[in-house]
């Protein structure tokens, strides 16, 4: 139960913070810090601070204006200086992660009367690695050999040739620079604190991942911005990370990146991305082609780079033993590929005869697929084990306890080695995925496993993919059993006020607080959501895009600064092509500018007094904010449904049927309306703000579910035109 002290000491902070701010207390504002309160003033701690009592996890929906950061800030800081816990706050964006530490935190420090200090915490790729640029400068590194053989599976196979001579002075000059401005402090080493846009290229050659890093061997080790920042983290009291953080640490145990999770107090912002983030991390997939091609290059490297190296020193034989491994996983991912072909033979893909994709049913897999991917297995168990010994030989090097190889030649080797470990260990893990039975356990749905095939200017390449359906397992066994506290918040977390798909997507522990906090709008009084006649719904995609173009010429002309929403980027540019000119200068496409550039052009043109409206696809229904007239009108094409064929969702739905549940119902609906209000949510931004949402799907008002759907919308002033027809019934 909470003690008095402890809610005097919030109540003081709330009270000082409004007075400091001269702003007045807000209902829902209120409701959420005492509704956190009391989450953490219930659980029950051992002799040594542990929480002993049931998991203590709180879902908290807090609407647009409900000021919800101070409202987690203050209960979560006090009560984790009293528990002599961390607070971790994490996001999914980085904008809302910016503005927590670079506005919202300072401005509770300054004017709360809290002490406390905070971080940042950033992934080991935002920080470059010293050593690595260093000898990209003394030419000890071979970057295109090491482009080539140790990208990650993102790295596309025809984008790995050699640099002109232009693009190799321009790195070679901008590495130089990173180096001088590090070495007189102008400069810490991380990505983000760089004056320019770095090239995803340039950037992937002097920075590093655990796998290849030497840590406290590496003669840079107390210049190391990574670890330099690390140590921060120790003494920070608020850490404030990303979803990918927090669940790159759980994959890891816990307490490898972030503190031990058990001394630490979550708090999830932007929450509703947590499940999806979670499935993101745990999937794996290999590029079959690509995968050989990587073998190969690795295999020439052995032979070429590392023998040389090697004649006298114990590694010889692992290194002979690890090429001919490599050969023979060569053979085995042709024979993959030969057993996967004919299965996606009868598939077609109409719409794009280029991209053809194949979801193995119930995640079954056929028996010479899966002896195959045991082969697989087997043979990158037999690699891995090799590289360990090898990566042992060289840390005993690093050391100076091998006669042979010196420390400086070792530490060179290394990042290769570990980054050669890291990319045959994610390749075990998805053949290990292929090799077992598909199991309905009844708790959740078996893994997704499905083949892809595309055609591209590179040539043709073939992606195998596993992912988990639901998280919810991962969650509750890596996150809630575990953590002192978490509290989960956004601004849709409900559908149609019931936390039930959710619930569902994170695996929430039985004894979860659920709460839905109001907002500050009175939106009846300043917005109108309008839903006109249409002549055509969504069902018939190639009509209802020529409805859109009818209406939007007159729909453009109310407001300022207009957000067009679509669901597919075909849809957007068949609009965009069937405008007239001079409709289409008033447009910028999304996807003619970086998100960046196009909300400075957007607002530059509002700014100037100028219409200006921007097309856009779901990325922009979320975390941008566009106050007053830079968004007085949004228009949203259709109900935004997921794709049908996103092979995660199939599984998922394919595995409620076979439990007697309706998906549609349950997952696709209630998805729906999460995504639709967040889209709304572009509307209002501050309390002073006006405006209308303009929805073109009549699907809201004709089918079964619209209403439902409807009445999860905030409480605008309804414009719903009729059709003489539909007035007469």
């Amino acid at each position: 139960m909470l003690e008095s002290t402890q809610k005097q000491a919030i109540q003081q902070a709330y009270s000082q913070y409004l007075e400091y701010r001269q702003l007045k207390p807000r209902r829902g504002q209120k409701l959420m810090i005492a509704e956190i309160a009391r989450l953490l003033g219930d659980i029950q701690v051992n002799g040594e601070g542990q929480r002993c009592s049931d998991p203590a996890v709180a879902v908290i929906e807090a609407g647009t204006g409900t000021g919800k950061t101070v409202a987690y800030l203050l209960p979560a800081i006090v009560m984790a200086a009293e528990a002599k816990k961390t607070l971790v706050l994490s996001t999914a964006t980085v904008t809302l992660q910016e503005q927590i530490v670079f506005r919202d935190l300072p401005d509770v420090l300054k004017n709360s009367g809290l002490s406390f200090s905070f971080q940042l915490a950033k992934g080991r790729g935002r920080y470059a690695c010293i050593s690595k640029l260093d000898r990209v400068l003394s030419a000890e590194l071979e970057t295109d050999s090491l482009m080539d053989m140790f990208a990650g599976q993102e790295a596309s196979v025809s984008g790995m040739g050699k640099k002109s001579a232009g693009q190799e002075r321009a790195s070679r000059k901008l590495y130089q620079a990173m180096l001088e401005d590090f070495a007189s402090s102008k400069w810490a080493g991380d990505r983000d604190s760089w004056s320019d846009v770095i090239d995803e290229e340039y950037w992937r050659m002097i920075t590093t991942d655990h796998a290849q890093c030497t840590n406290r061997r590496c003669s840079y080790f107390h210049q190391c911005p990574f670890f330099k920042a690390r140590a921060c983290l120790d003494e920070a009291d608020v850490i404030v990370v990303n979803h990918d953080i927090v669940m790159a640490d759980l994959a890891l145990g816990g307490g490898a990146i972030l503190p031990d999770i058990k001394e630490c107090l979550y708090v999830f912002d932007e929450g509703h991305h947590l499940p999806d983030k979670a499935i993101g991390h745990f999937a794996c997939h290999s590029r079959i082609r690509g995968s050989i091609s990587w073998l190969e290059k690795t295999d020439s490297y052995l032979k070429k780079k590392l023998r040389p190296v090697m004649q006298k020193s114990e590694m010889m034989d692992s290194v002979a033993a690890l090429q001919l491994v490599l050969q023979e996983l060569v053979a085995g991912y042709q024979q993959v590929r030969q057993l996967l072909e004919p299965v996606l033979a009868g598939q077609e893909n109409i719409r794009n005869p280029r991209f053809i994709s194949y979801r193995f049913q119930e995640g079954k897999i056929p028996e010479a697929i899966r002896h195959q991917a045991c082969v697989l297995k087997g043979l990158l168990s037999n690699a891995i084990r090799i590289v360990d010994k090898i990566s042992k030989t060289l840390n005993e090097a690093m050391d100076g306890k091998d006669s042979v190889l010196s420390s400086e030649i070792a530490q060179q080797l290394y990042p290769n080695i570990g980054a050669m470990a890291l990319r045959l260990d994610k390749q075990q893990q998805l053949w290990s995925c292929y090799e077992k039975n598909s199991v309905d356990d009844g708790h959740e749905p078996p893994d997704a496993r499905w083949i892809q095939w595309n055609e591209s200017e590179s040539g043709e390449e073939m992606e195998v993919f596993s992912s988990p359906v639901l998280p919810a397992g991962l969650l509750q066994d890596k996150l809630w059993q575990h953590c002192y506290s978490a509290v989960v918040t956004s601004a849709t977390l409900a559908s149609m006020d019931d936390f039930h798909s959710y619930r569902l997507r994170a695996g929430l522990p039985e004894n979860t607080r659920y709460a839905i906090v109001p907002g500050a709008f009175r939106y009846h009084d300043v917005a109108t959501l309008h839903i006109p006649v249409m002549s055509a719904d969504p069902g018939n995609a190639e009509s209802h895009t020529d409805n859109i173009v009818e209406l939007l010429p007159s729909l453009l002309n109310s407001g300022t600064g207009i957000l067009v929403l679509f669901a597919s980027r075909r849809q957007m540019q068949q609009v965009y092509d069937g405008l007239t000119s001079s409709v289409q200068q008033t447009i910028l496409l999304q996807d003619d500018y970086s998100r960046q550039e196009l909300l400075k052009r957007h607002k530059e043109r509002v700014d100037n007094q100028d219409h200006s409206v921007l097309f856009g696809l779901s990325s922009l229904s979320e975390g941008i904010d566009l106050p007053g007239n830079y968004c007085d009108h949004v228009i949203i094409a259709k109900i935004p449904f997921a794709v049908p064929d996103d092979p995660v969702n199939s599984a998922l739905g394919e595995w409620l049927v076979s439990r007697g549940h309706n998906p549609f119902m349950e997952i696709a609906v209630p998805d729906a309306a999460l995504r639709l209000i967040q889209a709304c949510g572009r509307l209002l931004r501050t309390e002073t703000d006006t405006g209308r949402v303009t929805l073109l799907d009549r699907r809201i008002v004709t089918k079964r579910y619209g209403q439902k759907m409807l009445d999860s919308l905030p409480s605008f002033c309804r414009e719903i035109g009729y059709s003489v027809s539909q007035s007469n019934r």
